[in-house]
């Protein structure tokens, strides 16, 4: 029997009113600002009512290294969310939004997968409530501003060969990665090099993440620097007068978006950093608020645990006093065996030596995300085709790296095929065994920091680090920010900075390109091999099969 696609199964949901789903978290509706009958907007004034509650438990869901095979962490994460449910506990879903240039490019959505899904699923993986399309707009204007004050005068000295500050577009678009601005003449300004990153990495983006409410938010746009002078003295979005307009056109978007999964469970769908560019997690203050309407929050950190959680906890848990309960790794067979070196057209055969094999790369996460003083469990992400003795290796595999793993159904079978994980994830989480701690202080060097993840996370034998990078390190310590974490740019497909360098690699190295700093989010970005903070198409983009078919509905994107 053919299995529906995801599309068919989110069309046929029985979805609820957006706001019997807040009614049931204990939001009144004056509270909720609708976005159509299924989406809705919490206000910041009911959040801030909320402080004396007690937080709930966090969980973290992250995975092993993406590979084509497919590992399913958002659908994990939905999965989990259900299953809490459904064994009796009060739980919740955050997770981030998604970014249209993958959409178009390689991914084709980002809402879960199967019968564990969030809805509505066409609009979330495409304008859904314009967070993004504002953000864009913010940055566009603290753009076209910094221009704009060069043509007229110049007042504040900014050397033009020294601004910083690159525009952005929610697209994967390579033409735009470097440009020259401002041709055409006297009235167009001053000829510049200028380039373009993609929303998702822009630091408005990680500011609105990390800010805990709107003052907050306007403090961190207003301390973004965004060009230097000739004396290199840092000029700031304050100096430009930008972040009062930009924090008004930020009013809705950081205000948490409130779905519903398939089984009508409440998820919070907020902020969207990339993982590999960016810090790779929902907002703080979507997290939080979930933290004090549920006992537990499920929520998810992108890519493999060697970008998306370390940056979950160096970055996100520093910054926001946030401790996690309890870890899920999320890995599949198939992914098993291609890191044990099978094609892809070969996974669906039975191959146990190869998953035996494959496992030294989940093995090295679950060793990395112990190293943060948290409890990890496995989630097995079953696939029809999976084995049991296929099943069993994984198994035993984790059961000798001191965790265990479970196999979980809820793509197959919603919540009913994720319950035995919740139990599990639920009295970890209860027995409150984790000790969590960042893996560096704040008052390491930032170069020691940057070393510090190569060499415990990565595995690699050291950072390379030009003196010209290592110079720049020391004068933004100087300037006062070395107690900032660092935010590593890399690939998702490897420990290593080799895309193509799959399982447990030792014996490498990891070039730092340039490092740039993030004043305003508060961490300092490293940008390692040959990592894009604008991404281009694929040679086939997705974008090619997408279409409105003679209903009106969008066919192709997932």
């Amino acid at each position: 029997m053919a299995h529906k696609t995801d599309i068919e199964i989110a069309r046929e949901a029985s979805k609820k009113p957006i706001m019997e789903i807040g009614e049931r978290l204990g939001i009144p509706a004056g509270s909720l600002l609708p976005y159509g009958h299924d989406k809705a907007k919490v206000g910041q004034s009911f959040i801030d009512g909320l402080g004396d509650r007690e937080d709930g438990k966090l969980i973290l869901v992250t995975a092993i290294n993406p590979t084509p095979a497919g590992e399913g962490k958002t659908t994990t994460t939905v999965g989990l969310g259900d299953g809490l449910n459904r064994i009796g506990r009060n739980a919740m879903v955050c997770i981030r939004e998604a970014s249209l240039g993958p959409n178009f490019g390689m991914k084709g959505g980002a809402a879960g997968g199967g019968y564990a899904q969030i809805v509505p699923m066409e609009e979330m993986n495409l304008h859904f409530t314009g967070d993004f399309h504002a953000i864009t707009s913010a940055h566009s204007l603290l753009s076209a501003m910094i221009d704009n004050h060069v043509y007229w005068g110049n007042e504040l000295e900014i050397d033009t060969r020294r601004v910083v500050w690159r525009r952005v577009v929610d697209m994967n678009d390579r033409a735009l990665r470097q440009i020259t601005a401002s041709l055409g003449g006297v009235a167009n300004g001053f000829p510049r090099e200028a380039g373009f990153d993609i929303t998702v990495a822009s630091e408005v983006m990680a500011c609105l993440c990390l800010a805990s409410d709107l003052a907050d938010l306007q403090d961190r746009l207003g301390r973004m620097i965004v060009a230097y002078r000739r004396d290199r003295t840092a000029v700031t979005c304050a100096d430009i007068k930008a972040d009062g307009a930009m924090a008004v056109l930020l009013k809705d978007a950081i205000q948490p978006n409130l779905v519903q999964t398939l089984e009508n469970n409440p998820a919070f769908v907020h902020g969207g950093p990339f993982a590999n560019i960016a810090h790779g997690c929902n907002s703080v203050i979507a997290t939080k608020t979930a933290l004090k309407l549920a006992d537990y929050v499920v929520t998810e950190a992108g890519f493999g645990a060697d970008l998306g959680a370390e940056k979950f906890m160096n970055i996100k848990c520093r910054k926001a006093g946030l401790k996690p309960a309890v870890v899920v790794c999320v890995a599949t067979v198939r992914a098993m065996k291609m890191n044990g070196g099978v094609a892809k057209a070969d996974l669906g055969a039975e191959n146990v030596d190869a998953v035996r094999k494959g496992c030294a790369n989940l093995g090295r996460h679950i060793e990395n995300l112990k190293s943060f003083g948290v409890p990890v469990v496995v989630a097995i992400n079953h696939f029809v085709t999976d084995t049991d003795a296929e099943v069993q290796a994984i198994r035993d595999y984790v059961a000798t790296q001191g965790s265990e793993a479970i196999l979980s159904k809820h793509w197959e079978k919603g919540s009913e095929g994720s319950a035995d994980l919740a139990a599990r994830v639920a009295e970890l989480a209860d027995a409150g065994t984790a000790n969590f701690a960042p893996i560096y202080p704040d008052d390491m060097p930032l170069a020691e920091k940057i070393q510090t993840i190569c060499k415990r996370i990565y595995r690699a034998d050291e950072a390379l680090m030009d003196k010209k990078i290592r110079d720049q390190l020391r004068a933004w310590e100087e300037m006062g920010y070395g107690h900032l974490p660092v935010c590593m740019a890399k690939t998702q497909y490897s420990f290593s900075t080799d895309p193509n360098l799959r399982g447990a690699p030792t014996g490498h190295s990891v070039p730092v390109r340039e490092v740039r700093l993030s004043a305003g989010a508060g961490f300092v970005v490293a940008v390692c091999g040959e990592i894009m903070t604008m991404p281009g198409l694929p040679r086939v983009p997705a974008a090619e099969s997408i279409r409105l078919n003679d209903e009106g509905l969008v066919e192709g994107l997932f």
